[in-house]
């Protein structure tokens, strides 16, 4: 039997959109980055140095932090979300994820709109994680904005809404950094907070088996809290790396 794909096959994957046309080349990930001013630091989404591959960036103009997370979002945002998608796929990327595990509010109508695959929100990871871990154990989230963080966002991605969750203080200095979009971020403020609100979130749920965090400037402290915890942390990053290699997978034979 032989092992060839026909030229009939090819032409099926190939409708697939990799053969479209596209003005940048060599880029599968694209970004949605909300309209934002404070520092990013490695680990977190929007610092190009935290992937281990290309990716596209894409500012979505007026869709603030303050206009995004939050319960609900308004009809002119999303459509100011639905726009940059397509800024992007005109780009040429295969894939688009984005800056804010809120937007997991949109997913439902991302996917429906767009014609590469959308990974809008680390939520989308939970019922993975609750799948696989043991019996009698569950999901703990770790959020920006706890009291904004609803069961209609956890719905759109097809997850549990009665999970525990712990939320960043708006008074703390890493909250302060995102709301008035400071200049400098104290790393080490910020970990001293996740790892406070973490170690709480844990000691209140000993049935926690496995933490996904939310907002999308955690991951820089998710090797942090594992080391400390001894707990799976799972945020945007292991998402997108995961989302990469499906789009762009490892070559093990020569061509």
């Amino acid at each position: 039997m032989s092992n060839s794909v026909d030229a009939t096959s090819q032409t099926a994957f190939g409708a697939r959109g990799r053969k479209r046309r596209k003005a940048v080349h060599g880029v599968t990930i694209g970004i949605l980055v909300l309209d934002t001013g404070f520092e990013r630091i490695p680990g977190d989404i929007a610092y190009a140095p935290t992937w281990r591959f290309p990716v596209q960036y894409a500012v979505v103009r007026g869709a603030t932090s303050q206009r995004v997370v939050r319960e609900t979002i308004a009809e002119d945002v999303a459509q100011l979300f639905l726009k940059a998608c397509d800024d992007l796929v005109a780009l040429g990327v295969d894939g688009i994820t984005t800056s804010c595990g809120f937007l997991a509010l949109l997913h439902p109508r991302l996917v429906a709109h767009c014609p590469v695959p959308v990974a809008s929100s680390s939520l989308l990871q939970i019922p993975l994680v609750q799948s696989i871990l043991p019996k009698g154990k569950r999901v703990g989230v770790v959020t920006m904005n706890k009291d904004a963080l609803t069961p209609a966002h956890f719905a759109a991605v097809g997850a549990p809404s009665d999970l525990p969750i712990a939320g960043i203080p708006q008074d703390s200095t890493f909250r302060q950094h995102q709301l008035t979009n400071q200049l400098t971020a104290d790393a080490q403020a910020h970990e001293r907070t996740v790892l406070e609100v973490t170690g709480a979130l844990l000691a209140a749920n000993p049935d926690i088996g496995a933490l996904v965090f939310e907002c999308t400037n955690l991951p820089t402290f998710s090797a942090q809290v594992e080391a400390t915890f001894g707990i799976p942390v799972y945020d945007i990053v292991t998402l997108v790396d995961w989302f990469h290699a499906g789009l762009k997978p490892r070559r093990y034979l020569p061509e």
